[in-house]
């Protein structure tokens, strides 16, 4: 099985590439962070975002695309503008045919560490500790899509056990 993995934005969006063999052993193939120009006008930077995860997903060929659900109390504004990302990257992903699915952050953090009230940092200090990270990680973003990956391939342990999820 291959995993796409996003933490959704439109300033960064973390994008991770997992497999899980039959084994259940689990290998990080790729991991990056789209960044956008914050001097590009909104729909621009929404255009560049999508774009790029299009090219990964034509490269990649993933068997499910997943994501968290998003979960913000504060920045209404914020909120809205990621919401607004997550719906261009699940619309690109649909357009390809590639199923979505979602996690809340509680499901994440239990998959990562153990514990659905832990920090972020537990969460990052964690991922080393379960999959091999071969390149240094400049932003969260990318732990984040690493963490949703991993939380999915544990929950979908091979493509047989996945097909319960209906595609389209």
């Amino acid at each position: 099985m291959k995993i796409i993995a996003l933490d959704p934005g439109y300033d960064r969006c973390g994008l991770a590439i997992l497999t899980r063999t039959e084994t259940g052993k689990e290998t990080l193939l790729a991991s990056t962070c789209i960044t956008t120009n914050k001097n590009d006008l909104f729909e621009e930077r929404l255009f560049m975002v999508a774009k790029e995860f299009r090219v990964w997903l034509r490269q990649h060929k993933p068997d499910v695309c997943v994501l968290e659900n998003l979960f913000f109390a504060t920045n209404q504004k914020t909120a809205m503008r990621v919401a607004e990302a997550r719906g261009a990257l699940i619309l690109t992903a649909t357009e390809l045919g590639i199923p979505i699915r979602e996690f809340t952050p509680k499901q994440v953090k239990i998959a990562i560490t153990g514990d659905g009230s832990a920090t972020k940092k537990q969460v990052i200090l964690m991922i080393p500790k379960l999959i091999h990270v071969p390149t240094k990680i400049q932003y969260d973003d990318e732990y984040d899509a690493i963490a949703i990956g991993l939380t999915a391939s544990a929950t979908f342990s091979s493509l047989a056990g996945f097909e319960h999820y209906p595609h389209k």
